[in-house]
């Protein structure tokens, strides 16, 4: 997608060689424009899958994943990281290791919300060790549903998570891949959509 492309390259900042800050406009401020468009991009590509529920991670997968959501007129739910006081039903939950925060979290969806008729299409912002989309799958699974594919914004590709997310059988598509941040900085593969 090449608008994200531009953006990333014109706001993005290369903190280190595995970190990329995008909170111009993705991870902390958010560009309504430009996530409509990708999550219209996402559901364009996944429009023949007959997805019936969208499924993220909090904070940063919710904007993606509701416009997803809107273009394919499902819900989108999103896992929580901390258990609230109104969560007092059966839960499905997962762990899962953040690269970024440098910790393990509990990540859970009420059981009500999924279950073994959904065809899920998961969204989060980043794909780098494959950790937050494989909790989700996990999560899914344990529902019964069906994951159809995973719908990324930004892809390391330099590190492992596509790889793993592929070996579990589910199809990756990511908008933006990123081959190194070597040296401060992007350099970019050819993305899937």
């Amino acid at each position: 997608m090449e608008e994200l492309v531009r953006r990333i390259q014109h706001d993005g900042n290369v903190l280190s060689e595995g970190v990329l800050k995008v909170d111009r406009f993705i991870t902390h401020q958010v560009d309504p424009e430009l996530m409509e468009k990708i999550g219209a991009r996402l559901a364009e590509v996944f429009a023949d899958k007959k997805i019936t529920k969208v499924v993220t991670i909090e904070a940063s997968g919710i904007a993606p994943a509701i416009y997803a959501a809107q273009s394919l007129n499902v819900p989108m739910i999103f896992a929580r990281k901390a258990k609230s006081l109104t969560m007092d039903e059966e839960l499905l939950t997962s762990s899962v290791y953040s690269f970024t925060k440098q910790l393990a979290s509990t990540i859970s969806i009420s059981r009500k919300f999924l279950n073994e008729e959904d065809h899920v299409l998961i969204v989060d912002d980043f794909l780098a060790n494959g950790q937050a989309a494989k909790g989700l799958i996990e999560l899914c699974q344990q529902a019964g549903a069906e994951v159809e594919g995973i719908g990324i914004v930004i892809e390391k590709s330099f590190q492992m998570g596509r790889q793993l997310l592929e070996d579990m059988g589910v199809p990756v598509v990511s908008l933006a891949r990123i081959d190194s941040l070597d040296d401060g900085k992007v350099s970019f593969k050819e993305a899937d959509a």
